[in-house]
């Protein structure tokens, strides 16, 4: 039988912890205001609304507004399509979630399924201050959508969503090319998509899933990784535990370390190879860190 792991906000997610990020994103520099002009090679941002200037129709999207449905379009072509207006489209981010098992692990301050936990929490928060609605998709041992919703609602149903995942036993591993097949068929019209993992996930098959992906919405990736990931460890004796069995690492030569630490780093340089080969907005953060200026870089700046 499992022991009951308490939430310390270090091993396993605290709520309270992910419900307090709220006052972090507040103080953070608000989402600027940009123009929403069609620039060469860039998809303008648009939102949804009434009022505004109409400026295209595409294929109809689960979570699309029925009163937006082009039904002349639809008619002539026998698939249903919805009307976008210029500076009306409701901002929506999904934020991708990874719960592999590889995520519960941590040598510095917590686990990386904690440091993923509260980037996912705050970009919620960080989201509805700038009047977007926020969902979050799980992949993993969790498989699991909470839609896009507005305000503190949205952020809050996003935060307890993920203390539950959290506190639920490991399951299966799920490859990211599944789950960005999966996200491309419920992201109930999210404008963008924020994937947070430490990219053990990352298989042969996701580069052509998120090409899918991208042409959907803007995509940004958000690596989280150990310290003990991102460079060769000092020698020494390292006790490791992994599904309730514990092991002693003995790294003492130099081409051990180097092993170690080229196994341990696999996961995240596949997923930088990964955003850097589809030009998306990347960025690498530690256990240790404070999530907010990754994230702001990320989300604070829309592409026009």
């Amino acid at each position: 039988m499992n022991a009951v792991v308490a939430p310390d906000g270090r091993v396993r997610v605290s709520l309270p912890e992910l419900i307090a990020l709220r006052s972090r994103a507040m103080r953070a520099p608000a989402p600027p205001v940009v123009s929403r002009a069609p620039r060469s090679g860039q998809r303008p941002g648009r939102l949804h609304g009434r009022g505004m200037d109409y400026a295209e129709s595409r294929v109809y999207q689960a979570g699309d507004d029925v009163r937006r449905m082009d039904w002349r379009l639809t008619a002539r072509s026998g698939v249903a399509h919805t009307k976008l207006f210029q500076e009306e489209r409701e901002g929506r981010l999904l934020v991708l979630l990874d719960t592999n098992a590889s995520m519960r692990f941590g040598t510095r301050v917590r686990f990386k399924s904690v440091q993923a936990a509260r980037v996912a929490a705050l970009a919620a928060w960080y989201a509805i201050r700038g009047g977007d609605r926020v969902g979050v998709l799980s992949f993993g041992a969790q498989r699991q959508l909470v839609k896009p919703q507005g305000g503190a609602r949205g952020a809050l149903a996003v935060a307890g969503a993920i203390a539950a995942w959290d506190a639920a036993p490991v399951g299966d591993d799920e490859s990211l090319s599944a789950a960005l097949q999966r996200a491309g068929r419920l992201m109930h019209g999210a404008s963008r998509v924020l994937l947070v993992s430490d990219g053990f996930c990352v298989d042969d098959a996701a580069r052509g899933r998120m090409l899918g992906l991208v042409g959907k919405a803007e995509v940004s990736v958000l690596n989280v990784a150990d310290p003990l990931e991102m460079a060769e460890p000092p020698p020494g004796r390292y006790p490791l535990a992994h599904r309730g069995q514990h092991y002693d690492v003995t790294l003492y030569g130099e081409r051990e370390r180097a092993e170690f630490a080229r196994s341990l780093g696999d996961g995240r340089r596949r997923l930088l190879a990964l955003a850097s080969g589809l030009n998306l907005r990347h960025r690498t953060i530690d256990t240790t860190a404070d999530p907010l200026d990754a994230l702001v870089a990320l989300l604070g700046v829309r592409k026009a």
